[in-house]
């Protein structure tokens, strides 16, 4: 049927509308198209890591610069930080990610400088800290890194990007990144966390191997509160993938008793076992966990998956706001969200509680250190 009003063919204009649509729509994906052949690359990210020259930058560095952190198609710059006595090490890792000849990453910048180091940097991976020695009592520790994260967090504040995501890996992770919080203001508060998911793929591998399952069937463990004997890794909302569906872990695991004790210490000293095997600390895993926790909150969490992060609370399952305490949450387009409405029992407040308090109490200490 033809349209015609007072001359005017709208029959033919409206074909003719159509024809326009579709060649606009052809034409963009043809650019579409030609830009995938091209390979046009996007823009690389400023990947600041502090500690760099020590066993975790070591194992972390090539990492991120085979993709696996940020993606197969995420080029980047590396800024590599650490202290003087380092600047050697520091050169030489340099020099092997360079004779390397990793596709994504387009440079290195080796310094001793805190505030070359933090120029324009999209992510921070704080790895750098001091290390508690035998002998020395938590107070001094504190102190000393109390000084080091002020410090950095000043040069965060003036020099990084403005949309800048830190993690916090060197202990004590999660009073650090509380000290960075309040000495780099303008820095959202959500872009600071700090690394529990080494604690998470701990718990994942030791129920896996309970179950005798692969670890990638395993999911929605949960690592309450502190990087420290006090956390509580919680499996009561752990499933496992089967052919039948998701199973929950506490169907499957008959032994209660190991759950709520031999699995809970296992993870919570996992690091000391390590540290006795090799009479070195973690420093693989913790690389890979680091890679794990800044993948997921760039590229997001799959689906009825979350995972374990050190966050600022916001008074969620009765945690004092403003602790950097250890949630379940899922991850989207470089957010994160805290995971609500989960059941917690009488066994898991008491342990939630428990690393809640010492949270504070280090919060207390590093204030303490501060002032004196």
């Amino acid at each position: 049927m033809d349209f015609v009003i007072e001359g005017i063919d709208y029959t033919s204009l409206i074909q003719k509308a159509l024809v326009l649509l579709f060649c606009v729509a052809l034409s963009w994906k043809m650019i579409i198209y030609m830009c995938n052949l091209l390979n046009i690359e996007q823009d690389p990210i400023r990947v600041l890591i502090t500690g760099a020259a020590g066993n975790i930058g070591y194992a972390i560095a090539p990492m991120i610069a085979r993709g696996m952190m940020l993606g197969p198609d995420q080029p980047m710059i590396l800024h590599l930080l650490d202290i003087e006595p380092t600047s050697r090490s520091l050169e030489a890792l340099k020099m092997e990610l360079q004779d390397s000849a990793f596709p994504l990453l387009k440079g290195v910048i080796s310094t001793t400088n805190v505030v070359e180091a933090c120029k324009d940097v999209n992510i921070a991976i704080m790895i750098g800290g001091y290390p508690r020695i035998a002998g020395m009592e938590r107070k001094d520790v504190m102190s000393k890194n109390v000084v080091i994260y002020k410090a950095q967090a000043s040069a965060l504040e003036n020099y990084a990007s403005e949309d800048c995501k830190v993690l916090v890996v060197a202990n004590p992770a999660n009073t650090n990144a509380l000290i960075l919080k309040e000495f780099a203001p303008s820095i959202p508060e959500e872009n600071i966390t700090c690394l529990t998911r080494l604690d998470h793929n701990r718990a994942l591998a030791q129920l896996a191997d309970k179950l005798s399952v692969p670890v990638s069937s395993v999911k929605n463990m949960i690592v309450w509160g502190n990087h420290s004997s006090t956390q509580y890794p919680d499996s009561n909302h752990a499933t496992v993938s089967t052919q039948a569906g998701d199973r929950p872990i506490k169907e499957l695991v008959t032994d209660q008793n190991w759950l709520k004790n031999e699995f809970i210490a296992e993870v919570q000293q996992r690091g000391a076992a390590v540290l006795r095997a090799r009479r070195q600390s973690s420093a693989l895993s913790a690389a890979s966990a680091a890679c794990d926790h800044i993948r997921d909150w760039f590229l997001g969490t799959p689906k009825g998956t979350w995972v374990s992060m050190g966050v600022c609370s916001d008074g969620s399952y009765g945690i004092p706001p403003g602790l950097v305490y250890s949630f379940p949450v899922t991850c989207e387009k470089g957010s994160w969200k805290i995971v609500q409405g989960l059941s917690i029992d009488e066994f898991s407040r008491k342990k939630m509680d428990d690393s809640a308090r010492e949270l504070a109490e280090e919060k207390d200490l590093a204030y303490s250190c501060l002032n004196a």
